[in-house]
């Protein structure tokens, strides 16, 4: 059967007796002990232990009456590839990497892009990739506008980079008096050998440093913390995490967990706070405080202690900048909460004119399907999914199709279905109340073909295509279980919906598809010939001076290269001229 519920207790007796006394029981405890066929229980050698076991179940089984994240990502964080001769700095998000320093957690995708490219304006520190690194005969359009060293042909040193590197890890790390101090030396050494254009470089740096500095709300020179607090209102609940990192506030992530059996602030973030940092590999900062007491916070903090390899406080009553930052929390959980109450009534208004015009009980899952590629090249489909909340971005997929027709969006919706409906049919993936297809008739009978052999039924099927005008508000509308092609008004809450749905899975398919197609075009033709790895990519665009004029070159100009034997040249030169 299905599990419920997983909860721990230091006394199970009184625990499990207190969901069978019969009267002053919630709503909530009542409906799911009406639904009990069996309790099983651990036993676990300590609390800490217990406490560990209880998050690894919850995030396994994901019970309906535990609380629940919807969306549990990691953070991302910056990267820096110290292995490298000149290390660059990424987007990373996820499990760390090795062979490098982390930076981070950031609150947010927006958060850590702001901050490569403030880094890129004051530091010139590089952010391409090894492919586009390794390639380079001549400087990027990056160098051109002031944001690149360029050393990917050594237009600077290491030792300049080295130093340009050391500056930004003080700026990551929050250590921003210690940055300033060591850029002013350096800048009044740099006058004092006349050396003025160097010297203005280190102005420019600190005036953008200060600014950065003078751009935060509060200081605090120590402070590595998490902020969370917890608003409740109308049946909702938001919890927002304000990041502090070096005294910097990175900025706010806010969660809206389902409740399950909890209702009062304290019982939330004694159930969040667990699952928020131990079921992901989210990094816990050394101090958390609250906006409310946590009745079990020495055996929670001894957990995250556990857990990260370092002490973790765990606090409610602050004062000072720590109180300043509590308070930006408690006013961002208010804001983004009332936000989403508001998002969500009117998301209530468009399922419900969806329902009644269609005759549908509402919708309580829909899925919309897109195609999207240039000329049949790097072709994807979207899945995107909402419910009675809007869009579950943690259910998103992405299909890269392949062995089609290029740009044959027939065969390739079918292949995206089909590979999403299997799933669906082996119970790996919820079936949807409603499949939108962005497309006209054809694409409609590719959907109803593909589903009717993979015998997935009670599904509503809607095709969605652009209207005579091509204006939005004039789409038509294809049903697959009556053939009925119809239109709404323009006004009409379902049209709204159904366009909303459709224009974020046409959003969701571009963006994915530039991204491999970004990444082929920027793959070299060279990677990949058995024999030549990145020393001998390197000599060979140096011996030539550029992709180009090594694809004019024959074998033999190609095998004079230092390390280079006849046969590989041969391969060199085929690669090139595959086409």
């Amino acid at each position: 059967g299905n599990i419920l519920y997983v909860g721990k207790a230091k006394n199970l007796k009184a625990r499990v007796s207190s969901y069978f006394r019969g009267s002053g029981l919630a709503s909530k405890t009542m409906a799911m002990v009406s639904k009990i066929a069996q309790v099983e229980i651990t036993v676990t050698r300590n609390e800490v232990e217990a406490l560990l076991l209880e998050q690894n179940l919850i995030k396994d089984s994901r019970p309906p009456y535990n609380i629940l994240l919807r969306d549990d990502k990691s953070y991302p964080y910056i990267f820096m590839n110290t292995s490298h001769r000149f290390p660059g700095l990424y987007y990373r998000r996820g499990h760390r990497q090795s062979g490098g320093k982390t930076f981070g957690p950031f609150p947010s995708a927006g958060a850590v892009k702001s901050t490569l490219n403030l880094i890129q304006k004051t530091f010139q520190i590089r952010q391409c990739e090894e492919s586009v690194f390794q390639n380079r005969s001549r400087p990027c359009l990056q160098y051109q506008i002031g944001r690149c060293s360029a050393p990917c042909v050594n237009y600077v040193t290491e030792a300049e980079y080295a130093e340009d590197l050391d500056d930004t890890r003080l700026f990551l790390e929050g250590r921003g008096g210690e940055l300033l101090a060591s850029l002013e030396a350096r800048m009044d050494e740099a006058a004092q050998s006349l050396q003025f254009e160097k010297a203005a470089r280190y102005r420019n740096t600190i005036s953008r440093v200060r600014r950065v500095q003078a751009e935060q709300v509060m200081e605090s020179d120590s402070a590595d913390l998490d902020a969370i607090a917890v608003f409740q209102q109308s049946g909702g609940i938001c919890l927002a995490i304000l990041s502090v990192r070096g005294g910097r506030v990175l900025g706010v992530n806010s969660q809206f967990p389902d409740a399950g059996l909890l209702e009062t602030p304290e019982e939330i973030l004694d159930a969040f706070i667990p699952q928020y940092y131990l079921s992901s590999a989210r990094s816990v900062p050394p101090e958390v405080i609250c906006s409310h007491p946590v009745h079990e916070a020495t055996l929670v903090a001894d957990a995250l202690s556990q857990h990260s390899g370092r002490k973790v406080r765990i606090a409610h009553a602050v004062r000072g900048v720590r109180q300043q930052f509590l308070d930006l929390a408690k006013t961002n959980a208010e804001e983004s909460l009332a936000l989403r109450l508001s998002t969500r009534d009117g998301q209530a208004k468009r399922l419900k004119d969806f329902a009644e015009r269609f005759a549908l009980d509402i919708p309580e899952r829909i899925e919309c399907f897109d195609i999207s590629h240039t000329s049949g090249e790097a072709t994807v489909a979207s899945c995107v999914v909402f419910d009675a909340s809007g869009p579950l971005k943690s259910d998103y997929r992405i299909f890269n199709i392949t062995d089609v027709t290029a740009g044959d969006d027939y065969a390739a919706m079918r292949q995206a279905l089909s590979r999403r409906y299997r799933r669906v049919k082996t119970g790996e993936v919820p079936l949807p109340d409603v499949l939108i297809i962005d497309g006209g008739k054809g694409q409609l009978t590719e959907a109803i073909e593909i589903l009717s052999e993979l015998g997935v039924h009670h599904l509503f099927v809607l095709g969605v295509s652009k209207g005579p005008s091509r204006k939005a508000g004039f789409e038509l509308l294809h049903r697959a279980d009556t053939g009925e092609e119809l239109s709404l008004p323009s006004t009409a809450p379902a049209l709204h919906l159904i366009q909303h749905i459709r224009d974020e899975a046409h959003r969701f398919a571009i963006t994915k598809h530039r991204q491999a197609r970004g990444k082929a075009r920027s793959q070299s033709p060279l990677e990949g010939i058995p024999g030549v790895g990145a020393k001998r990519r390197q000599s060979l665009l140096r011996h030539f001076g550029g992709l180009r004029e090594l694809a004019r070159a024959s074998v033999s100009d190609i095998a004079k290269v230092s390390g280079m034997s006849h046969q590989t040249a041969e391969l060199v030169y085929s690669a090139l001229h595959a086409d």
